[in-house]
């Protein structure tokens, strides 16, 4: 898949179809086990001022958690083909880096059918991957400076960044309460809406803005609409959201990112990797 600027210009390759030479993101780190104290709160208002609020202040609560598990699933629909990718690992929030490892599907679209997972870790400014592919040797890291991607790898990686997830709702509005619900038998609560992604660049932290601001070249629109879950101490359990790209078709390519974190307060550690270990050859990119 190939994402364009809404400028006409150059094309970046998303990595997130089947072929050889797939990069798809693996970023890993920590958590922080879920109190009960958290379960004790008020539940916040439900109207839309309060609702856009409580989504805009998700990456907030995720910092004071310190870390989580973390679950992704990536889905691409473009000319009638539809393609996911898996990713599991864990993020540290204090850091800012993470560790995933993604299942690329097959030809025919069925996950890890066939390839090789890619390993991701996540950290500010820059995507690390190994098992990339083509003309990479299996011992090297390849590394992407995030700002650097059209999209500031919300979703070329194949995952998107759980800290930039949450930061991508600081520009929420239209904001609607859905009610309470379960996620993995924890009571949330559920709202949707549509975020901005110009506003949540200027509102987010050091750490993600970089890669908002790239973003906002690299949709058809800086609309982008969302669902998220947040347990009762604010911290995001679960959210989706929408991207459209222009990819060079009528009806343009959709992609579908779901985060979904548990476990917060589990110390996990994930180390950058070596300088003597990045691959610094040519690498080969492959499209769908």
């Amino acid at each position: 898949m190939v994402v364009q600027d809404r400028r006409g210009g150059g094309a970046a390759v998303v990595a997130m179809a089947c072929g050889a030479g797939l990069a798809v993101g693996l970023l890993t780190t920590g958590c922080s086990p879920d109190g009960a104290a958290a379960d004790d709160q008020e539940p916040p208002g439900r109207g839309p001022a309060a609702a856009a609020r409580d989504v805009r202040a998700s990456a907030d609560a995720l910092l004071r958690a310190r870390s989580a598990r973390v679950v992704t699933s990536m889905e691409t629909v473009s000319g009638g083909t539809r393609v996911a990718i898996r990713g599991t690992g864990g993020y540290d929030f204090v850091t800012s880096t993470g560790r995933l490892r993604v299942v690329l599907p097959d030809p025919a679209g069925r996950a890890g059918g066939g390839h090789q997972p890619v390993t991701e870790i996540l950290a500010p400014g820059a995507l690390f991957m190994k098992n990339r592919g083509a003309g990479v040797p299996a011992d090297k890291w390849v590394r992407v400076a995030t700002a650097s991607l059209a999209d500031g790898n919300l979703v070329t990686g194949g995952a998107t960044d759980p800290l930039a997830a949450a930061e991508l709702l600081r520009g929420a509005r239209n904001v609607t309460y859905q009610g309470e619900e379960r996620v993995d038998g924890v009571v949330v609560r559920h709202y949707r809406g549509v975020t901005d992604i110009q506003a949540a660049a200027q509102a987010a932290s050091s750490r993600t803005r970089s890669a908002l601001v790239a973003a906002e070249e690299g949709f058809t629109t800086d609309e982008v609409p969302f669902e998220a879950y947040l347990d009762r101490a604010g911290r995001l359990r679960r959210v989706r959201q929408w991207f459209r790209f222009a990819n060079g078709a009528p009806q343009g390519a959709a992609v579908v990112s779901t985060t979904e974190l548990s476990g917060f307060g589990t110390g996990i550690t994930v180390q950058l990797p070596d300088e003597r270990d990045i691959y610094t050859g040519r690498v080969a990119s492959a499209t769908p």
